[in-house]
């Protein structure tokens, strides 16, 4: 096995299909391994320790034999670990930001989980789901404040990121992997291995009855939102500005 030689993170928000996404990339065999390394609290104790050796051996465990490695990263990984400096650290680290057109769909889908404590459909159900409109309202908010502080990063840092849409990746998965190939410069085909794929869409009626009854209720097109951090504030926008802006 080659030493680790270059990789992407995929930067995105939770319920954006970056679980599907990850296991039809490491399905290939050729497109790393990614997953949320940064998640586990002890993995990040150990590489703000460590940075150096940490992310060197987390680039190992992530690579496919070729030597390419993957990872994934939401923004609160992103500031679990900033201090490890993991983006400049990590070899050729190329970016892959994966959002989803239907922001309020991927709301659904995290309060759901946030209540169920199952992210995937294999996993078992903690707890029953119930309709609350305002963890709904404060998941749509979260997701659009999250994707807003990578588009900055992206900009600030002057970051060209391969972008995917979640739609798209589950209509055309082949379509994607191969994108991702191009990116990162690894000769195609790369073939999805779909035995090494197990996952299917937890979307069903129920979260359909939910979309209806929020759009029922909290529909106000008077009202630009600002999200439970700045609603309702008179310098609600200085504020948004203070936190999404640069130091």
């Amino acid at each position: 096995m080659l030493e680790p030689r270059l990789g992407y993170a995929i930067c995105s928000e939770a319920r954006a299909g970056t679980v599907f996404l990850s296991r039809l990339l490491a399905s290939t065999g050729r497109l790393g391994r990614p997953w949320e390394f940064f998640h586990d609290p002890k993995r990040t104790r150990d590489l703000l320790r460590d940075p150096e050796r940490r992310l060197a051996a987390l680039a190992a465990a992530a690579a496919t034999p070729n030597g390419v490695y993957g990872l994934k990263v939401f923004s609160a990984h992103f500031d679990a670990v900033a201090a490890a400096r993991w983006a400049e650290r990590l070899p050729d680290l190329r970016l892959v930001h994966v959002s989803r057109r239907d922001l309020l769909g991927q709301a659904l889908s995290f309060a759901r989980a946030l209540q169920t404590g199952q992210y995937k459909a294999s996993e078992p159900v903690a707890g029953e789901p119930r309709y609350d409109a305002a963890l709904i309202a404060d998941c749509l908010a979260r997701l659009a404040y999250g994707q807003a502080r990578w588009e900055c990063w992206f900009a600030r840092n002057g970051l060209a990121p391969l972008r995917l849409v979640y739609e798209e990746v589950a209509a055309q998965p082949q379509a994607s992997v191969d994108a991702v190939a191009r990116h990162l410069g690894v000769a195609e085909p790369v073939p999805i291995d779909w035995a090494a794929v197990e996952l299917r869409v937890q979307r069903d009626d129920l979260s359909e009855a939910w979309r209806r009854r929020f759009l029922a209720e909290r529909a106000d097109p008077g009202y630009l939102d600002a999200g439970r951090l700045f609603s309702r504030l008179r310098r609600g926008g200085a504020f948004a500005r203070f936190f999404l802006g640069p130091r």
